[in-house]
């Protein structure tokens, strides 16, 4: 299989994890107005899949280091399979929610919040897990991270026209999958062996690792997503006929930003063997601030805001920077 072998390559693949990442919910926005997020979730987790079966198959099965995706998931023990389908199913749940408050709140103030958050708690849990990189670097960019959060939800609170409930709900929807998502990486982690060239018996390979969370994650879909159409966060309940009241157009759309967002996965994975898990995924998360540029500046979600908001923003994309320098030099101090 396809392995890296240089701390360079690892953070130009988590930069490319970062841009995939933050750009994935671009699609959502693709959609026609009234395609529900929630319609647009099962084309989504489907890409997903996909995507990972395709590097799975290619990038993981070729070459002499390691072993074949096929080999790998063959002899994997179902502790390692259990830890990365339950990393799956722990994912969806985060990520509906996030899909949920991109919804109601936008991107500029999902991201930022939700996965900032995440980012935190990631970095924290995947560090007591493997500790690898200087702790006074890591966990000083990790405190940029949550300044940063702390000021784009003071200039969303500055937005007019936002009812109280909406956009208590947004944010509260944000912060609850940032906390979930926070986890799910370590059990994707734990299900894989720390060395890809020469992988502990038992362990999975970063290919077959994501392909079993891939599959956690389609099927966790069938509980929490039509859950969600049944008793949704907004709107009125949908059924299984509105999902194929979608044209191709549609769908497609919803299973482009699956496949984005998986390759991020997938060159996040591969980056860990040389970046070390904390890094690789705190880095992956940096995706907050691709997101919020994009939430800023391509959708205009802030052009109402009041003077002054435009500094708090600023200062929130610096401390978002100035934390992703420390979190990268970490492992080179």
């Amino acid at each position: 299989m396809f392995v890296l072998h240089s701390y360079v390559w690892a953070v130009a693949f988590c930069g490319i994890t970062m841009l995939c990442w933050g750009s994935w919910a671009n699609t959502q926005k693709l959609t026609r107005r009234e395609w529900r997020f929630e319609l647009f979730y099962w084309d989504y987790a489907v890409g997903v899949l996909l995507v990972s079966l395709v590097f799975a198959l290619t990038l993981g099965s070729l070459g002499s280091e390691g072993r074949s995706f096929l080999q790998d998931i063959g002899q994997a023990e179902t502790p390692s399979l259990l830890s990365a389908f339950i990393g799956g199913v722990i994912f969806n749940a985060a990520n509906i929610l996030l899909v949920a408050a991109i919804d109601i709140a936008g991107m500029a103030v999902a991201f930022p919040v939700g996965i900032g958050l995440a980012l935190v708690l990631g970095v924290v849990v995947n560090y007591i897990g493997l500790p690898e990189g200087n702790p006074l670097l890591l966990f000083g960019g990790v405190a940029f991270v949550v300044l940063a959060i702390l000021l784009d939800a003071t200039a969303y609170r500055r937005l007019p026209g936002q009812a109280a409930g909406v956009s208590r709900k947004g944010l509260g929807l944000s912060l609850a999958c940032g906390v979930l998502m926070g986890f799910f990486y370590r059990f994707v982690a734990a299900s894989m062996s720390a060395d890809f060239t020469n992988p502990e018996a038992g362990k999975m390979g970063p290919y077959a690792a994501v392909v079993v969370f891939s599959l956690g994650l389609l099927a966790s879909n069938f509980l929490f997503n039509a859950f969600i159409m049944k008793k949704p966060f907004v709107g009125e309940p949908l059924s299984a006929t509105d999902y194929f009241r979608g044209d191709l157009r549609t769908h497609s759309i919803g299973v482009l930003g699956g496949t984005i967002w998986g390759v991020g996965m997938t060159f996040s994975i591969i980056a860990s063997g040389q970046a070390g898990f904390a890094i690789s995924y705190g880095l992956g998360q940096g995706a907050t601030m691709v997101a919020a540029l994009w939430g800023v500046f391509v959708w205009r979600e802030f052009k109402a805001a009041p003077p002054g908001t435009g500094k708090l923003l600023a200062l929130m994309f610096v401390c978002f920077l100035a934390g992703l320098v420390l979190i990268i030099a970490a492992r080179t101090v």
